[in-house]
């Protein structure tokens, strides 16, 4: 009996630690650490999309995407973000 709890709390904390793993690897909200492929492809879709040159993708900006892109973009690690 002893070693099957022991058993079960050990994948129990290996299944964790590997959710744990899976989750670091999505960027940061704040101070966001993006990979060289991510920042490319932020700033091509940035230049491709800023309609008002700001440097910024607003709502309706991001609104025109295609779904091309936007899927591009998931693929990338780079996943939708809510207006404040």
């Amino acid at each position: 009996m002893k070693k099957t709890t022991i058993i079960l709390a050990a994948l129990a904390l290996a299944g964790s630690l590997s959710l744990q793993a899976a989750d670091d690897k999505k960027p940061e909200k704040k101070g966001e650490k993006r990979t060289e492929e991510q920042r490319k492809l932020q700033k091509e879709m940035t230049e491709k999309y800023d309609a008002n040159k700001d440097g910024k993708l607003d709502k309706d900006e991001r609104a025109k995407i295609s779904a091309e892109d936007k899927a591009k973009m998931e693929k990338a690690g780079l996943g939708k973000k809510k207006d404040k």
